[in-house]
């Protein structure tokens, strides 16, 4: 969206009574094609263009956003904006990012936007690659549909404090899901890849493999008796474990006491050598941008380093409530205040490739498929579905599921071990990570 036409509605809100604005516009196109049982099942196509707003008068503030831009519809965007600001309860934290947190000068590029648009042809190419392949694989019996993707955003940022700043993504993913059958019942599997540039797609073909032989590899899975027992978070799935910790370390969750993590500040809560590093400018990262949604400038840190809690992650309200200053952190839509969220989150990985976890656990469960957690984010409690494989003498025995597993974050994180076997695959990622101990509940 055009930066002059986000400078005009900012000066229309600051002369309709707003002391500071921000305008915001976002265009988006994407295409995706999904075949199942080698038909075509599904095409979707987008386009839409967006506009958000945002005022201030004095401590109140408002947002509203609307899919017309004409001048008239405008017009009424800022009339409403600035009138709803007037009626809402005063916040003593709100307000734009402080000017000497903004972005200036060249931003970092990262190489995000791929000009590239495949057709709907070449999109449907892939997927059917990909399912002939699941399908192909011994074992499986059914599918549940592939499907190929491709979109683009241009994000544009105004603000009446002098930011300007444009963030352009391009997105492109294939996706396979098989299902296998025997005579003693049906399992699924699944393997997809999201990129910002099509060359770094792996082949369907090997997309569709995968997904054939986790499916295939789930049949005849046992339920298991309850007990404790080392466990290994397969790398695909480990990075969710990072979830808790990024809510747990969130400025609002700090600011209202309601995390388990709040006394915890330069503390060791990992085992000593752990570093988890967010990166907003890692090339072409799924998470990657050169400035935060506030339009504050963003930079690599360790959440973690050497196992110590090093901060909070923060946007400009949540670090003034806390009386310290915002982290680059920030995160938000067209409509409403930031909230905060990290970008390319990785946990470090460690020296032992999966296997050699396995062997220096000898028996335990492996997970490849998590579902349902439950978590209370004052104590840390923590629980989840999942299936996976039991191992015996560093080997896989057999597929397992049904099961819950279960503990208390801050003693889970303190004993993980992370694996060698790091895959960037997507904003979020892990090694495999070992718990030398967990609760397991089976039958």
């Amino acid at each position: 969206m055009d930066e002059n036409l986000l400078n005009d509605i900012v000066a229309a809100a600051l002369s309709a009574g707003a002391d500071a604005a921000e305008a915001v516009g976002a265009e988006r196109r994407s295409l995706s094609i999904t075949v199942r049982m080698g038909e075509l099942e599904e095409v979707e196509r987008e386009e839409s263009r967006d506009l958000g707003l945002r005022v201030f008068v004095g401590k109140r503030q408002a947002s509203v956003s609307g899919s017309d831009i004409s001048a008239e519809a405008r017009a009424k965007l800022v009339e409403r904006a600035v009138a709803m600001a007037r009626l809402a309860p005063e916040d003593p934290y709100a307000g734009l990012a402080d000017a000497d947190r903004l972005a200036r000068g060249p931003l970092p590029e990262l190489d995000l936007y791929d000009a590239s648009e495949p057709s709907a042809e070449a999109l449907e190419d892939r997927a059917r690659a990909a399912e002939a392949a699941a399908r192909a694989t011994p074992k499986v019996t059914n599918s549940d549909g592939a499907s190929g993707s491709w979109s683009s955003s241009h994000w544009t940022m105004v603000t009446s404090s002098g930011f300007s700043g444009v963030h352009r993504v391009s997105g492109c993913s294939i996706s396979a899901s098989a299902i296998s059958g025997d005579e003693n019942g049906m399992e699924t599997g699944y393997d997809g890849r999201s990129t910002r540039w099509q060359a770094d797609l792996p082949t369907p073909e090997s997309l569709g493999a995968e997904a054939g032989r986790r499916a295939a590899s789930r049949l005849g899975a046992r339920k298991i008796a309850s007990t404790t027992a080392p466990v290994i978070f397969e790398n695909r799935l480990a990075g969710s474990l990072m979830s808790p910790l990024i809510g747990a370390i969130s400025g609002p969750s700090i600011a209202r006491g309601t995390s388990f993590l709040k006394d915890k500040l330069g503390q060791r809560i990992f085992a000593k050598g752990v570093v988890i590093r967010d990166d907003p400018h890692r090339i072409r990262g799924l998470g990657s941008s050169p400035f935060d949604d506030e339009g504050v400038a963003n930079e690599a840190r360790n959440l973690i380093d050497d196992g110590i809690l090093t901060t909070w992650l923060l946007n400009s309200s949540s670090a003034r409530q806390l009386g310290l200053t915002t982290t680059g952190h920030a995160s938000r839509g067209l409509a409403g205040p930031p909230g905060v969220s990290t970008s390319n989150l990785t946990f470090q990985p460690g020296t032992r490739n999966q296997a050699g976890l396995m062997q220096d656990a000898g028996a335990g469960l492996l997970i490849t498929s998590m579902f349902g957690p439950s978590l209370n984010g004052n104590t840390g409690d923590w629980s989840v579905g999942c299936a996976g494989f039991w191992f015996e003498d560093g080997e896989i025995a057999y597929p397992v599921n049904e099961i819950t597993v279960a503990g208390n974050l801050l003693d889970i994180f303190g004993r993980i071990t992370p694996g060698s076997d790091l895959e960037i695959r997507g904003a979020a990622n892990a090694p495999s990570l070992l718990v030398d101990a967990l609760a397991i509940a089976g039958r």
